[in-house]
């Protein structure tokens, strides 16, 4: 008992230190500039937006500084902008980077099939619009899978827009989707029966999802994380939309009477492309990837040895390789 004195008075000159410390802090003025590298960590800060498209939210994510140049990404089925969480920040700190979900993916509105068209044409026109509502006047796209026939309806349509390509196992030719994955979607696309659209519903489940993104990976247990698949299948999970990923299966049967006039854009217009593929995708397959070279000689090509969704394993690796391409392409 006779100590606590003692000891509460050794413990006295700390608390008068620190107290003299904090009125010796200067007082910081609300109203005075922020100091001057404030301003990086906030450009390269994702945000999260909503686009109302005919009647339509459209959900996405943007990072950087709205006066670079702009990098519109195209995400895949059966996932959302999610897919580019990682690969946004990268860019940012010298791009305008734009992730929007598709109508019925991810965070936008999921319109009943009686009220929208789930069409690749009524897609590509969706995020046309959502580009020019937004201001996008020219800009770079990266596709993935769904992605490129999308992107490349707008690319054609509107070529003076695209300032360069990014492919990530995204199709254009038909050896691309000349493998058994595409079989029974073919023979939907030669009769949209019950029978066959059944024959489909597999690939809409959980473990099928899963095989999406850990088939070919090389070790999908350290790089991929379960959120992805799980997150994926949450939104597929949601009433109504099974039958529209049937819907957008058919549909895609009107993508490879379109290569022609995509393989004619390219090689007429020649725009810069870099190609990072997932060589051991069992969906777009390395014998995609390399037909782009026939209309585009100077396109920069890079096999990756991982699978379909390839950001999640190599996405360092394509984001210093999309830095290094866009910075002499596009020029920031």
């Amino acid at each position: 008992m006779k100590n606590k004195p003692l000891k509460s008075m050794l413990r006295m000159p700390m608390l008068v230190c620190a107290l003299m410390a904090t009125l010796a802090m200067p007082v910081l003025d609300a109203t005075a500039a922020p100091v001057s590298n404030a301003g990086t960590a906030d450009e390269t800060s994702v945000t999260y937006h909503t686009e109302v498209v005919d009647g339509v939210k459209v959900f996405y994510r943007e990072a950087g500084p709205k006066n670079a140049p702009a990098v519109l990404l195209l995400h895949g089925f059966p996932t959302s902008s999610h897919m580019f969480r990682n690969l946004i920040p990268k860019l940012a700190d010298r791009y305008h980077v734009i992730a929007p979900d598709y109508p019925g993916y991810g965070q936008s509105d999921q319109p009943a099939m009686d009220k929208f068209n789930y069409s690749f044409d009524h897609l590509a026109s969706v995020v046309d619009k959502f580009t020019a509502q937004i201001g996008l006047s020219k800009y770079a796209i990266y596709v993935q899978d769904y992605g490129a026939p999308i992107g490349y309806r707008l690319a054609s349509a509107h070529p003076e827009k695209i300032s360069a390509i990014v492919v990530q196992n995204g199709n254009a030719y038909n050896e691309g989707i000349d493998n058994s994955f595409w079989e029974p979607i073919k023979a939907l696309w030669k009769n949209k029966s019950e029978a066959n659209a059944a024959k489909l519903r597999p690939v809409l489940e959980l473990n099928a999802t899963k095989w999406q993104y850990t088939e070919g990976f090389r070790d999908p247990s350290h790089h991929v994380s379960p959120d992805t698949w799980i997150l994926d299948q949450a939104y597929m999970d949601r009433p109504g939309n099974k039958d529209i990923q049937i819907e957008l299966f058919y549909s895609y049967s009107t993508n490879p009477p379109l290569y022609p006039a995509w393989q004619a854009y390219f090689r007429k217009q020649q725009p810069p492309m870099l190609i990072v593929w997932g060589k051991n995708d069992k969906i777009f397959p390395a014998e995609g990837a390399t037909p782009y070279l026939r209309d585009l000689p100077n396109a920069e090509l890079h096999l990756l040895d991982t699978g379909h969704f390839a950001l999640e394993e190599d996405g360092e690796e394509i984001g210093n390789l999309m830095h290094n391409f866009l910075d002499r392409k596009v020029k920031p």
